[in-house]
């Protein structure tokens, strides 16, 4: 995985985060980012799809989560419930990436940007929607050993 794309996440969490907390408008929120050049080592596309893809696909994003969290989305730390939110969206909407890839993203994720032991969390979360949104990827992994 090349650091530039993880950069665009790391990035992409600290913009959720922000729009999460504050509600400000996720253009304003881009162009700060633009600005500041806190995207100058991160794949800017990448950085823009999971910004923009994340709250375009809400609803469906949080539904996947509820599943699987023991209190409602929105109760979730604000950090770990970008960092999942981002997960989700990357399981869901880039079946080019093994999930094995994204779930160590987001447990790298929540290691750099959560609280203690939120990795595990994180983890635990993204894996069992990686079971239900990626069941053939992973049968076909468990059968080829």
């Amino acid at each position: 995985m090349s650091q530039a794309r993880t950069n665009a996440r790391k990035a992409a969490v600290q913009a959720l985060y922000q729009w999460q907390m504050t509600g400000q408008n996720l253009s304003e929120i881009e162009r700060q980012f633009l600005e500041e050049e806190r995207l100058k080592d991160a794949q800017k596309s990448y950085f823009t799809e999971l910004f923009h893809g994340v709250p375009k696909n809400l609803e469906l994003i949080d539904q996947a989560l509820s599943e699987f969290v023991d209190r409602p989305v929105d109760s979730i730390d604000p950090v770990e419930r970008a960092i999942l939110r981002i997960g989700v969206y990357e399981l869901s909407h880039r079946l080019d990436m093994p999930y094995r890839v994204i779930l160590n993203e987001g447990i790298n994720l929540a290691k750099c940007f959560g609280a203690d032991g939120s990795h595990r969390y994180v983890n635990g979360i993204l894996d069992k929607v990686a079971q239900q949104t990626r069941a053939v990827e992973i049968n076909a992994k468990a059968n080829s050993k």
